[in-house]
């Protein structure tokens, strides 16, 4: 097979090539330690701050505001244990969601483990948080709400203004995890009162191993990591001036077309999922089918198909995507956010996620839809739980 059609962007994305032409010359050329004061290393002091006031512009903060990480786990650990830890040694409350990625809920659970206490908000089936339970979880001790902006696995967008609005009325921190969603959709953290927010570069086009915390002026956090004075004493270690050049580059980039590129992936999109439910008996659509979701993401369950086989099928017809969060693909639990939307094991374990990309075109989506149905028809014939689906006397409302 030839042929590969990458369906995986949630995952990660390939380097630009604008991009990778900006980061090359800090590798070999323009070297210098950016901490250091002599000309060599003044320019890449002068490039680091480039690529500040390009993530600022981005999201509409102020360039001193941004600080830079070694990516979205590292963003997010950094929000959740520094705004803890600077509570004056009162453990407080924190407030998440069940559907979050798990860079917050590990971290949540490490803080509850230390004496925090936790509320992990329950979703709706198209994985929303509804404001009245957010509203009702508030406690004179909350100090913290993490609420993810787009979901990594079904797309969903959560109610960031209004879930910043309460959390501004009530001066409790508001900390978003947004790494799916930077560079895809428009995000104002003024206008959106967030207070914090996570990124990371490689899911726009930029490089690995490189985000960005964004911390609202008058935020106060511990330190994450301890040592020199970079990011102005804010996170020691020598900058990594190539990823921090492309990361700039990369968000500026998909800054410029995004309004363009969306409505072409949506339009995709959309065109996949109307495929996928005519061609393919019994497909559940996992997450909103009202337009309230990433406009790259597709998210199906089909019941009697093990969502491991499915990918390695599709693997075998030159498809590329994925059962979920590709942080989790080692683990052969089903998706905690799939059993948040009401999923049973089942369905859960028969999912799909394809995500689109910038070098999405409609033959990919068709060739998807000449090959996918087969994949499940012939599994579907080889599988107990089909088999035992099928009996009339057995079947159930999908």
């Amino acid at each position: 097979m030839n042929r590969r059609i990458y369906l995986d962007n949630a995952a990660t994305t390939g380097t630009a090539p604008e991009v990778l032409k900006e980061m090359l010359p800090y590798f070999n050329e323009s070297f210098g330690n950016p901490s250091s004061i002599y000309s060599f290393s003044r320019g890449n002091r002068t490039a680091l701050e480039r690529a500040r006031e390009q993530v600022a512009t981005a999201i509409n903060a102020e360039p001193a505001e941004i600080c830079f990480t070694s990516g979205g786990t590292e963003s997010d650990n950094w929000a959740l244990k520094g705004a803890a830890f600077a509570t004056s040694g009162a453990k407080g409350h924190i407030i998440t969601t069940m559907i979050e990625h798990h860079a917050i809920l590990h971290t949540a659970e490490f803080l509850e483990d230390m004496g925090y206490a936790v509320t992990f908000l329950p979703v709706d089936e198209d994985g929303r948080v509804d404001l009245k339970d957010l509203e009702s979880a508030f406690r004179e001790d909350t100090f913290l709400v993490s609420v993810m902006f787009a979901n990594n696995e079904i797309g969903t967008l959560q109610p960031i203004s209004e879930i910043g609005r309460l959390c501004r009325e009530r001066k409790v921190l508001f900390h978003t995890d947004a790494v799916q969603a930077v560079g895809h959709i428009p995000i104002d953290v003024k206008a959106m009162n967030i207070d914090m927010l996570s990124l990371s570069a490689h899911k726009f086009h930029g490089p690995k191993g490189v985000g960005a915390l964004f911390m609202r002026r008058g935020v106060k956090i511990r330190n994450f990591i301890h040592g020199g004075g970079q990011e102005k004493g804010r996170r020691a270690g020598t900058e990594n001036v190539p990823g921090i050049v492309g990361l700039g580059k990369a968000l500026e980039l998909s800054l410029h077309g995004m309004e363009r590129e969306s409505e072409r992936q949506r339009v995709l999109r959309d065109r996949l999922i109307r495929g996928i439910l005519e061609a393919i008996p019994h497909a559940r659509l996992n997450g909103p089918g009202d337009g309230g979701r990433l406009p790259n993401n597709v998210n199906f369950s089909f019941i009697g198909v093990e969502g491991e086989t499915l990918i390695l099928d599709l693997d075998e017809a030159g498809i590329s995507a994925s059962t979920g969060s590709a942080c989790s693909s080692g683990s052969l639990d089903p998706s905690h956010v799939l059993l948040a939307i009401g999923l049973d094991h089942a369905h859960s374990h028969g999912s799909l996620r394809m995500t689109l990309g910038t070098c999405t075109t409609e033959d990919d989506i068709d060739y998807v839809l000449e090959t996918l149905p087969g994949i499940i028809s012939r599994r579907r014939e080889m599988s107990p739980l089909w088999e035992e689906y099928e009996r009339p006397e057995k079947k159930v409302r999908i």
